[in-house]
């Protein structure tokens, strides 16, 4: 049985179109606060990875603490409600459609996200307020940076199919 056969049985969802793609049923309130929620989380992720750090490693070593202790107050009114918004949609998706393939991979990604977040780039935040921006911090932020955007893009990716 091939997978999007087996997927869609399990899901109890139609069988594919003529296109290929899986024939999707409607969207309820949860389904659509997740896939809201989670592409925030990803367009935000995307613009911290892409735009912000490159901006903040460019600062001189002078202005460096200046600008990264802004930062780090500033981010902190975008990222809280992101999370809380990520957190609830998927609390809400699963207590009103139950577990499938799609939330579990969803759910696995906002973890890797959040847990990457607290165990280490916070902590890399603070020995870069403490140290400065040295090459082997940077390489090492922009690395559990890069895990983040992969996580809230497939987490984004795993909405689609809740």
């Amino acid at each position: 049985m091939p997978l999007l056969d087996a997927w869609m049985l399990t899901s109890g969802r139609s069988r594919a179109t003529r296109t290929g793609f899986p024939k999707l049923g409607r969207v309820n309130a949860a389904q659509q606060a997740m896939l809201l929620s989670t592409g925030a989380h990803f367009s935000f992720q995307a613009v911290v990875t892409v735009v912000v750090y490159p901006a903040l490693f460019e600062v001189s070593q002078a202005d460096w603490r200046d600008r990264h202790s802004a930062h780090s107050r500033r981010i902190a009114y975008v990222v809280v409600p992101i999370y809380v918004a990520v957190i609830s949609a998927l609390a809400w998706t699963l207590s009103s459609r139950g577990w499938s393939l799609a939330l579990l991979v969803a759910i696995c990604a906002i973890l890797l996200v959040l847990l990457t977040t607290s165990l280490v780039a916070a902590p890399l935040h603070k020995t870069l307020a403490r140290d400065g921006p040295t090459a082997k911090l940077k390489q090492r932020l922009q690395r559990t940076d890069a895990i983040r955007l992969g996580g809230a893009a497939l987490a984004c990716a795993a909405a689609i199919f809740v």
